[in-house]
């Protein structure tokens, strides 16, 4: 059994002893998502897959925090950035503004990359390094300019 999902089911113990509801209610919506991948995607949870299942759940949320931002619902853009608060806590440490920069740098160096036309190549080098530890959007955003 994957080491992460033990962790968060020790986590949503704890919650429940400490009466924390914001973040039991968040690590239960964790552990249905991870249900429903192991049930319904007949997918054994390996790190990687729980890692994959936050990754996604703290995309829906950044996505569901600039909607209500947009919509000046400023209550519940703050109650999705305190879920995505508790997400992150099960992934890998994020990667700098430096870092990010360093790695691009360098997978262009290392993919020959000369303009846009050499995006796939250079997210191909990037995605197995940086998967996880960024936004995979914001990446692309930058290589782009990079490349652009």
């Amino acid at each position: 059994m994957s080491e992460l999902k033990n962790r968060i089911a020790e986590d949503v113990k704890a919650a429940m002893r400490a009466g924390d509801k914001p973040r039991l209610s968040v690590l239960r919506m964790l552990q249905a998502e991870l249900k429903q991948r192991e049930v319904v995607d007949a997918v054994e949870l390996t790190d990687t897959v729980v890692q994959a299942a936050v990754e996604k759940m703290v995309k829906q949320r950044r996505d569901a925090e600039a909607q209500f931002r947009a919509g000046n619902r400023t209550d519940l853009a703050d109650k999705e950035a305190a879920e995505i608060g508790v997400l992150l806590g099960y992934l890998p440490q994020q990667l700098t503004e430096a870092e990010l920069a360093a790695l691009i740098d360098q997978a262009i160096a290392e993919t020959g990359a000369a303009g846009a036309k050499d995006m796939g190549k250079v997210m191909g080098w990037i995605k197995p390094r940086a998967q996880g530890r960024t936004d995979m959007g914001k990446l692309s955003g930058l290589i782009k300019a990079r490349l652009g």
